[in-house]
C-alpha cells in the first residue's frame, strides 16, 4: 500500500517542484495509513460509556518493538453498565484490570475488543474508573501506527495512529465523537541509547517534569483540552531540542522542536516561519487553541505529516508542511471530522490555509499559481465530490484523495470565501470553531452549513449542494460584442463535467483588456444558460478573459471569442427565399433574438413578435418585405421575397 500510495501522489504532483511546492504536504503520511485501517469502525460495543480521563504510563526502548503499559481510564456511563469494552489488538496481552485495587474478570476477544466485567452495575452518570495493565509487540496497522528503526544507525520510536491504529499499542476507545476529556502521559525509557546519547521523549501538551531512576527515564506531559484517541501520540529518540517564540500579544508561548541532532543546524532555518504562520492563522481564525500548553514539531520517520495535537510529527520541514500540519490545529483537532464522510473539514482547511500563507505571506502572483495548481488538480478528472460516500469511507485512496479532501475542499472554501465576502467568511469560521457545540469536540459538514448560513445571512444550500455533494466542475463558454464605445454584450453558457449538477450558479469573474491597457475586472452572476449581460466599459474591448485569476474550480475548453455582428448577419439565415407562406429564421445559439419586426417597402410595420424560428407569411401580399431582429448585439435586417 506504501507503494501504491507513493505512485498515486507521483501521479498528481508529476511536474510541480519537490522542495517546497504548495501542495508537497499532502504525501505519503499525510494520506496517513493503509487499507487495514479502513477495515475497522468504531465498535458498536464502546458507544454505552463517555471517556473523561487517561492516565497513560508507557515503558518503552526505541530499539526493542516492544511496549508495556498501564492505562487508568476514568469513565461515566450512558445506559447501566454491567460491563465495559475497550479497543485493543490482539496481540497485546493483558495481565490485569483493576478496579479501586480489585481485581476484574475480563475478556480479549479475536475482534479486538477488551471486554470487562464490572464488579457491580455502573449507574448513569456516576464517574468511575479502572486500570488495565497490558504489555507486548504493537502490530502496526497501515502505515505503521507504532514503528521502531533508526535515523543515523540511531534508534528511534515513534506513533501515527490515524484514524484506528491507537488500538495497536493501547486500550481506548476509537471513537471520533467521544473525545478524551484529559490525559496524563508517563513515558519510561532507557535514560540513554548505546552510544551515550540522552533519550528525550515527546507527547501531547506541557511537560511537567523528567524523573531519573537508575538506568530510565520517566516524562511525564500533561494535556487538558479533549483530544480523540487517534491523535495521542509518542515519540523517544535522542532528540536535539530548541525553541522558537510566539509573542501572543504579549502573552508568549514556545514552539518546541525536536529534531535529529544531524539535521538541528539544517532545521533551525526552517522552523522559524512557523512563528508568522502562527500569527497569520491567529489573527485570521482566533487565537491558537492550545497557547497554555505548547505548539511543536517532532521529527519522525516519514516524508511527510501528522497533525498530533500540540506536536505535529514531521518528515521534513518545508513551509507548506508546516502551515498544513499547524493549520490543522484548528481544523481537525479543535473541531475534529465527525465522520470519515466530513474529512474534508480536516484536510480541505489545512489545505486552504497553506494557500492563505501563499497569499499573506508571497503576495498575490503567488497564490494565483497556488490557485492554478489546485484547479489544474480538481479539473485533472472529470467527476468526484468533496464529500465521501458512504459506501467509499473503507477506501483509503477515497477517504484521503488529494485531488477531492484535500485540493477541491480547499478551493471550494476560497469560492465560498468570494461568495460572502472576506469578512463574513472569516467571522463565520470563527463561529464554527468557537461554537459550543463544536469547539473541542467535532461537527458535520450540515453543522458547518447552517453556521455559515447564519453568519452570511443567506441560504447557503444550494452552493453547498452543487460544490460539497455534487461532483464534477462547470466547463464555460462566452462570447462578447461591444456594441458601441460605451458598453459591451456578454453572452454566456456552461456545461457540466458531471450529470449529478444540473447546473453551477456561478458568479464568474471576467477581466476586459484594451488595446492601450485598459482592464475592467467584472462578475458574471450565471444563473442561466444562454445568459445576456450588458455591462458598462469606458474602453475599446480588444480582450475577455474567463476567471483570471483562478477564483473559480472550472476548465475553460471553449476559447472566448468577439462576436462580430457581420459574421453573425452571415450566420443568421431565413429560408426559403422567395417563399410562397412560411419563412423559417435559423440563428447561431449564442445570438438572442428579443423582437421580431416584418415592414413592407414603405416602411409599414406588418408583423410584431418576440422570438420564433418560424412567420407564416401567406396573408402578405407578394412583394419584398424587411425582417428586422432586435438581438443582444444590435439590430440585423434581413430581406424576404414573397411569391
Amino acid at each position: 500500500m506504501k507503494n501504491i500510495l507513493s505512485l498515486l501522489l507521483l501521479c498528481v504532483f508529476s511536474g510541480m517542484s519537490a522542495q517546497d511546492h504548495p501542495l508537497k504536504a499532502l504525501n505519503e503520511a499525510e494520506m496517513k495509513s493503509a487499507l487495514k485501517r479502513m477495515e475497522f469502525r468504531a465498535s458498536p460495543n464502546t458507544g454505552d460509556y463517555d471517556v473523561k480521563y487517561h492516565r497513560l504510563e508507557f515503558e518503552v526502548d526505541p530499539s526493542v518493538k516492544h511496549i508495556q503499559g498501564t492505562v487508568t481510564t476514568y469513565f461515566e456511563a450512558k445506559s447501566p453498565l454491567g460491563q465495559i469494552t475497550f479497543d485493543l489488538a490482539t496481540n497485546m496481552t493483558v495481565s490485569q484490570v483493576l478496579q479501586r485495587g480489585e481485581p476484574l474478570a475480563f475478556t480479549h476477544n479475536g475482534t479486538e475488543e477488551l471486554v470487562i466485567t464490572l464488579g457491580k452495575e455502573q449507574v448513569v452518570g456516576v464517574l468511575d474508573s479502572l486500570t488495565i495493565s497490558y504489555s507486548g509487540n504493537p502490530v502496526s496497522s497501515g502505515f505503521d501506527s507504532f514503528e521502531v528503526s533508526t535515523h543515523s544507525t540511531k534508534p528511534i520510536l515513534w506513533t501515527l495512529s490515524e484514524p484506528y491504529g491507537a488500538k495497536d499499542w493501547w486500550p481506548c476507545k476509537q471513537d471520533l465523537i467521544d473525545k478524551i476529556d484529559s490525559i496524563d502521559v508517563y513515558i519510561t525509557s532507557p535514560k540513554t541509547n548505546s552510544s551515550g546519547d540522552n533519550y528525550v521523549a515527546v507527547a501531547n501538551g506541557l511537560e511537567q517534569s523528567q524523573t531519573i531512576t537508575g538506568a530510565t527515564k520517566t516524562t511525564h506531559f500533561q494535556h487538558h483540552y479533549p483530544i480523540p484517541a487517534y491523535l495521542v501520540a509518542i515519540a523517544v529518540t535522542n532528540y536535539a531540542v530548541y525553541t522558537d517564540t510566539v509573542p501572543n500579544n504579549g502573552n508568549p508561548f514556545e514552539i518546541v522542536n525536536y529534531v535529529y541532532p544531524e539535521h538541528l543546524a539544517t532545521i533551525k532555518t526552517q522552523t522559524p516561519v512557523t512563528v508568522p504562520i502562527m500569527n497569520l492563522f491567529s489573527k485570521l481564525f482566533g487565537a491558537y487553541p492550545y497557547a497554555d500548553e505548547k505548539y511543536g514539531h517532532a521529527q519522525f520517520g516519514w516524508n511527510g505529516g501528522m497533525e498530533h495535537t500540540t506536536v505535529s510529527f514531521m518528515g521534513s520541514f518545508g513551509r507548506s508542511l508546516i502551515a498544513h500540519e499547524l493549520g490543522h490545529q484548528w481544523f481537525g483537532n479543535k473541531v475534529t471530522c465527525g465522520s470519515w464522510q466530513d474529512i474534508w473539514l480536516n484536510e480541505g482547511f489545512a489545505t486552504y490555509m497553506t494557500g492563505l500563507v501563499v497569499e499573506h505571506l508571497d503576495g498575490e502572483t503567488p497564490f494565483k499559481i497556488w490557485k492554478q495548481q489546485t484547479v489544474n488538480s480538481i479539473t485533472s478528472r472529470n467527476a468526484g465530490a468533496v464529500y465521501v460516500k458512504d459506501s467509499d469511507t473503507l477506501n483509503v485512496n477515497r477517504v484521503f484523495d488529494g485531488r477531492l479532501s484535500y485540493n477541491k475542499g480547499a478551493m471550494v472554501l476560497h469560492m465560498l470565501r468570494k461568495k460572502i465576502g472576506d469578512a463574513v467568511f472569516y467571522q463565520g469560521l470563527q463561529n464554527y470553531l468557537n461554537h459550543p457545540d463544536h469547539a473541542y469536540g467535532y461537527a458535520k459538514t450540515e453543522d458547518l452549513l447552517a453556521i455559515m448560513n447564519v453568519a452570511s445571512n443567506q441560504d447557503l444550500s444550494e452552493f453547498f449542494e452543487d460544490w460539497i455533494y455534487g461532483e464534477g466542475y462547470p466547463i464555460f463558454d462566452l462570447k462578447w460584442y461591444q456594441s458601441n464605445p460605451k458598453e459591451i454584450n456578454l453572452i454566456l453558457n456552461q456545461t457540466q463535467s458531471h450529470p449529478s449538477v444540473s447546473f453551477f450558479e456561478t458568479a464568474l469573474p471576467v477581466r476586459l483588456l484594451g488595446a492601450s491597457g485598459e482592464r475592467l475586472d467584472l462578475v458574471l452572476e450565471h444563473t442561466k444558460n444562454q445568459e445576456n449581460f450588458t455591462k458598462s466599459v469606458n474602453f475599446k474591448v480588444v480582450e475577455v478573459l474567463v476567471n483570471p485569476e483562478f477564483d473559480v474550480v472550472s476548465k475553460h475548453n471553449a476559447p472566448v471569442l468577439s462576436v462580430d455582428r457581420h459574421s453573425v448577419a452571415m450566420e443568421l439565415s431565413v429560408y426559403p427565399n422567395p417563399t410562397s407562406n412560411r419563412i423559417t429564421i435559423k440563428k447561431p445559439d449564442h445570438l438572442m433574438v428579443e423582437r421580431i419586426h416584418i415592414y413592407n417597402v414603405l416602411g409599414q410595420q406588418l408583423y410584431t413578435s418576440g422570438w420564433t424560428n418560424s412567420i407564416d407569411m401567406s396573408s402578405f401580399s407578394s412583394g419584398l418585405f424587411v425582417i428586422e431582429l432586435q438581438t443582444n448585439i444590435g439590430n440585423i435586417n434581413k430581406s424576404v421575397l414573397k411569391n
